[in-house]
């Protein structure tokens, strides 16, 4: 299996990039964002507010519309910058996870992801745009599929932004929820992007991702290193961990790659932890995650390669491990209050909660951006009994 390196007592923060200065600042538990338009409700729960979108009914169900087939293998999303239960009596009666998808009728399906992405609008700053991604909406796809990037018209004018078109800097995921950071100046666009690569470039998180795991992670804090390659393995692309690899593997492709973790809750044995990737690799997190033994909840992937005979966790060979729907003991599928079928429906429990960025000036303090937890998510939390510890 990969190379995996849990190292303790890592040094948490972030520091000011691209020759500025600033003292270290933790990312943080609470929760707090502006809402530009719509509704704002908050409350007080397991230590932190939690402020409720103003899309949860609106978003989570437009990802529904885009679903039909039959449930196949999700496949590799990027963590990069260009990088939800259905139905139930019980469970997640507003949520579905997007596991394949067909296009909306033309027009229609445009307009209508404009409007939801519209309500999830968390902040404005000047140029720079913030909005909370639903789980399962592409960033990019395939010419004439609804994306992000294919509403980008649609969504700078009805934000008033005449003169210049909105452009992506950063984004989670299809399968993760949370922060997508856009621009409608391409100078900011490009300084923004240039500084994210440089802090990558130098190791230093910019970005925080809050996951729930089925498993405790042994070590409360640390890194994780292993070296990730994608393969096609029973007819989809996945990511694989490579053992000690040669400098040709890392010619052909191979990444050495790296992520900082801190589980601030457990509870059913299960934990929310706080991810901080500083390299950028498909599924990087899903992945480091699962080199722990403690697959991120909803990980219809990479939860299939972590064994367990008579409560002892182990690691399948992902080479040989065909992807399949995440399996969950009945004591969690109590808590959680879900069938089995619903379980194998769960959406992915990753989260891009947080994105730092530089200051307009040297001086400045580092400018820290937020997005308020999914309603499954929360939910979740709630479920688990996962507090602040």
């Amino acid at each position: 299996m990969g190379s995996l390196v849990v190292r303790r007592g890592v040094t948490r923060g972030w520091w000011l990039a691209l020759g500025a200065r600033a003292r270290p600042e933790d990312a943080g538990f609470g929760i707090e964002a502006a809402f530009s338009g719509g509704s704002r409700a908050g409350r007080a729960t397991w230590g932190l507010r939690v402020l409720t979108p103003a899309f949860p009914c609106g978003a989570e169900p437009w990802v529904r519309r885009l679903q039909s087939g039959p449930v196949e293998p999700r496949s590799p999303e990027s963590t990069a910058p260009p990088e939800g239960v259905g139905g139930g009596q019980r469970g997640f009666p507003d949520a579905g996870p997007s596991v394949s998808g067909r296009q909306p009728q033309p027009g229609g399906g445009r307009k209508e992801l404009a409007h939801v992405l519209r309500a999830a609008v968390v902040e404005r700053r000047g140029p720079l745009v913030t909005l909370n991604k639903p789980q399962g909406l592409p960033v990019t796809g395939k010419p004439g599929e609804v994306t992000l990037l294919s509403v980008l018209p649609e969504l700078s004018q009805s934000l008033g932004l005449r003169q210049q078109e909105l452009q992506v800097v950063r984004a989670p995921g299809k399968e993760s929820s949370g922060l997508v950071l856009l621009s409608s100046c391409p100078q900011t666009a490009s300084r923004l992007q240039k500084f994210f690569i440089h802090s990558r470039r130098a190791h230093r998180p910019t970005a925080t991702y809050w996951a729930v795991t089925n498993g405790i992670p042994p070590a409360s804090e640390g890194q994780i290193c292993a070296a990730l390659t994608l393969q096609h393995i029973s007819g989809v692309n996945v990511v694989v961990p490579v053992k000690s690899p040669s400098r040709r593997d890392i010619l052909e492709g191979v990444k050495r790659t790296l992520s900082h973790f801190r589980v601030m809750a457990t509870g059913s044995e299960c934990a929310l932890i706080q991810l901080q990737p500083l390299t950028a690799f498909s599924s990087q997190l899903q992945v480091h995650m699962m080199l722990q033994l403690c697959p991120v909840l909803g990980d219809h992937t990479y939860s299939a390669c972590v064994g367990s005979v008579l409560g002892q966790r182990f690691l399948l060979p992902a080479e040989s491990t065909k992807p399949q729907r995440q399996a969950l003991d009945d004591p969690l599928l109590r808590r959680l209050r879900l069938t089995p079928a619903q379980a194998a429906q769960l959406p992915l429990h990753l989260h891009l909660h947080c994105l730092l960025l530089p200051g307009s000036r040297p001086t400045d303090a580092p400018i820290e951006l937020q997005a308020p937890l999914p309603q499954y998510f929360s939910r979740t939390l709630q479920c688990l009994g996962l507090c602040q510890e």
